[in-house]
Parts: C-alpha cells; structure tokens; sequence
C-alpha cells in the first residue's frame, strides 16, 4: 500500500483565525459502527447484519455484534466527547433499533436508549445533531425489494416521522440520508457493502429512492416542526474531479465523474431536477430513472445545510492506459488516475486544496450553507510504550483540511462547521476493524478507549479558537 511517506510535521496547536461566527466543531459516529447490543432491547437485523454472514464479504468475517459496545458505554463516551470541547455530536439513529423490521409502532426500549443519550450531551453542553440513515436499512425491508423498490422510501418518511416524534421537542438539528451514493452504488451496483447486489440499473432505481425517502421524510419533518426549531439537512459524500490533460476525453471522464457523483443528486434536491446529460448517459445504458409525478418537487423540498462528507478529489481519463475510448464492454472509459500524492492507509490520496475548491464550487452551483459532517482518515497507528498514540499523519490531516475550510470561507463559500471523521476507532464497514479513522483508539480485547495525539491536537486547537474568538 503507498502510504504517506513524507516527514511527518509535528503541529502545535493554535487558534484557527478567520472562521464565521458560530463556527460548530464536532466529531461524528454512526451507529452500526460503534453501537454493539445488535440483538437487545427489541433491535432485528439489519442489512449489514446479513451482509456481514456472506463470505468473504467483510475483512476477517468481522461484525458490529459488539464494536465499541456504545450501547451500554454511552455516558462514558459522552464524557470523552465533552472532554474534547466540541460544542457538536453528529451521531446516527439505528432504523431497526427504533422500528423493527422497518413498520409498525416504534420500539419504545430503542428509543429510550437515543433519549438517554441527547440527555446527556445536553447535560455536558454538547449539541446532539441526528442522522436518521446511516446505511442500516431493516432486513425484512431489503428482503421487500430494497432501496431500489419505490416502497421503502415511504417505510423511510414513516421511521423519520416516528423518530422526530419523539426526539424533535429537544433536537433542533437532523439529517435525513448519510451518502446516499455510497448506499446505492456500493451497495445496489458494486456489491460491496450491504445488501452486496451487483445490479447497474436497480441501483440507478435506489438513487431515485433514496433521494424520494429524503424528500417525503424532510416535508414531514417540517410539518411536524410547525414552529418549533428546525435545521434540516443531507449529507452526501463528495469530491472533485480533475482531468488528467486538457484533452476532450479527459474533461468528458470528468464531465460523467461529477454527473453521476455530485449532479445526480444535488440537481434535484436543489433544482428540482435530474441533470439532462446524466439522463442521457443512463438513457444510452437503457436506464431510466423511476420519476412519478410529484416525486421531483419532493426531493427538493427546501433545505437548511448540505452535509459535505470530504475524503479526497480524484483525477480522471478517458482513456484506458492503452489509448482506448472505450472499456471492455464497450462503454466511454471514466478512469481513475493515481498520482504521486501522499496517502492514507485507505490508499486514498490526501489532497486538501480540492476541499476548497469543493466548498467554492457549490457555493457557486448550489448556494446552500454548508458544514463538513465528516472528514478524517485512516492510519497504521500504534501504541508507545507509555500507552499514547501519537498519530503526527492524521493531526497533519486534519490540520490541513480545517485551514482548506478557512481558504473557502475566505473565497465566499458559506461553510459553518467541521466535525472530525471519526470520534473513536470503529468497524469500518468491509474493512472489519483493520483500518482506524478515530482520534480516539479502541481497544477491541477491552473496549478501553485513548486520546490520540490527534484528538489532544484538535481539543486544544478548539480551546485556543474559542479564546482568539472571545
């Protein structure tokens, strides 16, 4: 793997200068990562529960049966949350921990526990910040048809409307989706992640889906919110992508890259429409998208803040490294190029300045506030011999993407928080538990939990901003 190989930069922290007013600094989690207890308190499977039986399919044929047992280690971890002087937890709700099965009444055991943990970040002055959808749909809704079948959008308002119902009297800040490209792609069309199908045109059917679920369930929200508070928002996970030379080819890879990556969704959340040209490209793939009347105007039911998931942008070719146009079964090549860049333990390639260039671009394209819901990565860490973690690559990381933000606030783009990807050591999903994006480390034989370098950088750094601010 080509991993990072320049010096590791040893950083103090300081105060970060030239963010606005009100700037939120949080870490985030979601819940099949870190919960555990996946069968108490009235919990069914979920898809990664399944998913994580086939073999082969997940690293070590590893499972969140138990991760960081969160479940019933939340006020401690509530605790090192305070600790890290955030003022923001973005944590996600399990859908068959709150509705089993995904219909029905909700389970009031599942509920109780997400209840308990809002009491206690209020009680530490931390703000909770709900996603209702990070990637654990109910099992017995997959087995109904899935993400692709027009059905489980509506299952999805009717958990939302559910889950508001009970936390929205206290909880001002909501998500509807985390990555929707992630649970329709992976999951529908490379069969990586759950359910694990390999199917190109239903996973262009869960897109549609998804985006529905989000729509039907933020007009329900708001409704219910009447006059009460209400800060609602997507999350997608998002890039940039860069042409390998100024040829045609190239910025027509990069023209299909940012259509079915970015424009795909953001057009008709925004817009209230489908980008003409993705459709076209699907059309030729004999894809349709599943628009019923009244669906679009849905979907862009309007917003308060995108969520930008950033990892890294990418360059792209258009042609194979041959030379050819067209890929084995004859459809336009859309190429990744690797460049000589630092990398994470992920293998992916550490590129802050495109965050900004992001941040700019859809300031420009979309105008919709945003904050950075996860940013962060994974590195080999170990243990010293006194019991630290130092972790210089990822507080460098880190570092660099926060002053990324700072450039993009200055160039007009109205971003107004970042939480760190992620609070502690996790299942990462295929990956089992071999790769850490925490800035807390886990030890799985005990479940102890320990500041990381990175995580005693990013408090202090947080600590110091607050006091340059007052």
């Amino acid at each position: 793997m080509n991993l990072a190989t320049t010096p590791q930069r040893i950083l103090r922290p300081t105060a970060v200068r030239g963010l606005p007013a009100g700037f939120r600094w949080g870490v985030a989690t979601s819940s099949y990562q870190i919960e555990g207890a996946a069968a108490e308190d009235g919990r069914t499977p979920s898809i990664w529960d399944t998913f994580c039986r086939v073999p082969g399919a997940v690293e070590g044929a590893e499972n969140g049966d138990v991760a960081c047992d969160h479940y019933h280690r939340m006020p401690e971890d509530v605790e090192l949350i305070a600790g890290l002087g955030v003022d923001t937890y973005r944590f996600s709700l399990a859908w068959p921990r709150i509705q089993p099965g995904g219909r029905g009444p909700a389970n009031a055991k599942g509920l109780d526990f997400y209840k308990r943990l809002v009491d206690e970040l209020q009680g530490r002055g931390v703000t909770p910040w709900i996603t209702l959808y990070h990637w654990d749909l109910p099992q017995e809704l997959e087995d109904a048809g899935g993400w692709p079948a027009r059905d489980t959008a509506l299952r999805f308002a009717e958990y939302a409307s559910l889950a508001y119902e009970a936390l929205g009297d206290r909880v001002e800040h909501w998500t509807t989706l985390n990555e929707p490209w992630c649970s329709a792609v992976l999951g529908y069309a490379e069969g990586v992640h759950a359910p694990g199908r390999k199917d190109f045109g239903a996973s262009l059917h869960a897109v549609h889906h998804l985006l529905l679920g989000h729509g039907l369930a933020a007009g329900a929200m708001r409704e219910a919110a009447g006059s009460n508070p209400l800060e609602l928002g997507i999350t997608l996970n998002l890039g940039t992508a860069t042409p390998q030379t100024p040829s045609e080819a190239d910025r027509e890879a990069c023209r299909r890259a940012d259509g079915m990556g970015t424009r795909l969704y953001l057009d008709p959340i925004v817009h209230g429409r489908y980008p003409e040209d993705v459709v076209a490209d699907l059309a030729a793939r004999n894809v349709e998208l599943p628009v019923q009347e009244g669906d679009l105007a849905a979907i862009s039911t309007p917003l308060d803040v995108l969520g930008v998931n950033f990892y890294r942008g990418m360059q792209f070719s258009g042609v194979t490294e041959d030379g050819s146009p067209a890929d084995a079964e004859g459809l336009p090549v859309v190429r990744v190029v690797e460049r000589d860049l630092p990398r994470t333990a992920m293998d992916w390639e550490i590129t802050p300045t495109e965050l900004t260039h992001l941040l700019v671009r859809l300031e420009k394209d979309y105008g919709l506030p945003t904050v950075i819901t996860e940013n962060g990565a994974a590195f080999d860490d170990t243990v010293a011999d006194d019991g630290s973690v130092p972790d210089a690559d990822r507080t460098a990381y880190l570092a660099d993407h926060i002053d990324a933000v700072v450039a993009a606030h200055a160039e007009g783009a109205d971003v107004r928080g970042y939480f760190a990807w992620s609070l502690m050591d996790n299942f990462e999903w295929a990956y089992g538990y071999d790769k850490r994006f925490g800035i807390v480390r886990v030890d799985y034989d005990t479940q102890a939990r320990t500041l990381k370098d990175s995580a005693k950088w990013y408090r202090d750094t947080i600590r110091l901003t607050r006091g340059e601010e007052r």
